[in-house]
């Protein structure tokens, strides 16, 4: 018997455990700094000022710790593959399960699409004269073949690596991280070294508007510590620390955006922010004088981008392919590679959409974002409800990490991240004169990707109850009916 076989998961799904704490927690962290810190910086500091932006962070990243918290008990409950859809068809059945699994994967392949689409345009920095052979305009912005197929081949490599197996994008994932780590030393060092506590000026600004636009963008740049309980049947360590690297990975985030916001703030005054692109970049080229440090943090954007991609390729892959496991959506997506056992036709469909991506242009960046944060936002209550009803009817449960300790604190902690995740959503609706303004072709995506989720979810069987066997019932049914 070889190591492989030895480590094949409890379930018999046939995942190879390969993953360890580091591994683990670097997936969770990596996936949430992608690339939006180095092109984003500059409008979160314009539209809300200094510590407007940082407390907008503070209080997204607060919101998520609770949502983080909520996931922690329940992926060292469930440490399945797949997560939301274990939690969701045990608390809700299979058609909230459904639902609910279908948004955040259109909210995760709505991140692998953006990194699809911003690694040309970092490119561009590094490669000038990268833009040849113009194709169209779309949204005034020109498309070119060249600048496309960088973003093509990109996809093409990141899904190669992703069916090869975990390891192989565990071992890239780490290494990337690492990397990321050192620009944000380095941009700490630049504040203390080349920053001026004046150009932090004006602390405030944009009134509530202002904030709520920088609050409204968190739970895009946050997702990601979700994609840890997405690979715990991957992650050879006991179920209540799967759990806890869960709310440590949200931790790391939270510091790691107020310190790029913090000390690129220092670097410049605010009203030459906008002659900026680029502000992080340019920021630390400032602090320390030199162009090849600007250099430096683009190429840490890049970095981002992969391990927010190769962290999202991960995840969405292995929910899709727990749907299909579960007769939810066709079972094309459940099969796993021979070899490499590794969801190898949901890679494949979501590299094929990635791909694709970078032939929108540069419009494509804001309209995705857009799209992917209340689908997000949606998944991540559906679970905080879940979370309630669970605590409610099954309080026998098999707990290995109990948050809020034997009393009523969980209960608490579960009300709070539902409440927050409700109002986070209610931002994105055109309702008040705080909403965030989003795109029609956000809405078109957003909207076109739930209607696929709920065609699917209304051609279940009835009849099938939440709790511990509706999978196994929901299964049965649906092969039952296929054979007709």
């Amino acid at each position: 018997m070889t190591q492989q076989q030895t480590e094949i998961d409890d379930r018999g799904h046939g995942f190879v455990k390969a993953l360890g704490s580091i591994d683990a927690l670097f997936i969770g962290f990596g996936a949430m700094i992608g690339f939006g810190w180095v092109v984003l910086t500059g409008e979160w500091l314009s539209g809300a000022g200094t510590l407007g932006a940082i407390l907008a962070f503070a209080v997204g990243g607060i919101i998520m710790c609770f949502v983080g918290t909520v996931y922690s008990e329940m992926v060292a409950a469930m440490p399945h593959a797949g997560g939301e859809h274990n939690y969701l068809i045990r608390a809700m059945g299979p058609r909230v399960s459904l639902f609910g699994s279908w948004a955040i994967t259109g909210g995760y392949i709505s991140v692998v699409m953006f990194e699809a689409v911003a690694v040309p345009k970092t490119a561009v920095y590094l490669f000038p004269n990268l833009e040849q052979i113009k194709m169209w305009t779309i949204a005034g912005f020109d498309v070119y073949l060249t600048w496309a197929l960088v973003g093509t081949v990109t996809a093409i490599i990141i899904a190669w690596i992703n069916i090869r197996g975990v390891k192989l994008a565990s071992l890239v994932q780490t290494f990337v991280v690492s990397f990321l780590i050192i620009v944000a030393f380095l941009l700490l060092g630049g504040g203390f070294v080349g920053g001026e506590a004046a150009n932090a000026e004006p602390l405030f600004t944009g009134g509530a508007a202002g904030f709520i636009a920088v609050v409204a963008v968190v739970p895009f740049l946050f997702v990601g510590f979700d994609v840890i309980p997405q690979s715990a049947e991957e992650i050879k360590l006991p179920p209540a620390k799967i759990g806890k690297l869960v709310v440590v990975s949200v931790c790391m985030a939270i510091a790691f955006y107020i310190i790029i916001i913090g000390m690129t703030s220092l670097a410049m005054p605010a009203s030459e922010l906008a002659a900026h692109e680029l502000v992080t970049a340019d920021a630390l080229a400032t602090m320390f004088n030199s162009a090849i440090w600007g250099k430096l943090v683009i190429a840490g954007g890049l970095a981002g981008i992969i391990t927010s991609w190769n962290a999202f390729l991960m995840g969405s892959s292995r929910l899709m392919w727990a749907m299909a496991s579960a007769g939810m959506i066709p079972a094309w997506f459940g099969k796993l590679h021979p070899r490499y056992r590794t969801p190898v036709n949901s890679i494949i469909f979501i590299g094929v959409l990635s791909a694709l991506a970078p032939f929108l242009g540069s419009a494509a960046l804001g309209w995705i974002v857009d799209a992917g944060s209340p689908a997000i936002v949606i998944a991540y209550f559906l679970v905080s409800i879940g979370f309630l009803v669970l605590r409610k009817r099954e309080p026998a449960m098999d707990r290995p990490l109990r948050i809020g300790g034997k009393g009523n604190g969980g209960m608490v902690i579960g009300v709070i991240s539902a409440v927050l995740t409700l109002g986070l959503f209610v931002l994105y609706l055109p309702i008040t004169p705080w909403s965030a303004q989003l795109a029609w072709q956000s809405w078109a995506m957003f909207g076109l990707w739930l209607a696929v989720g709920v065609f699917f979810m209304f051609r279940l069987p009835t009849g099938i109850k939440a709790g511990p066997t509706a999978e196994n019932e929901l299964l049965t049914k649906v092969k039952s009916l296929r054979k007709k």
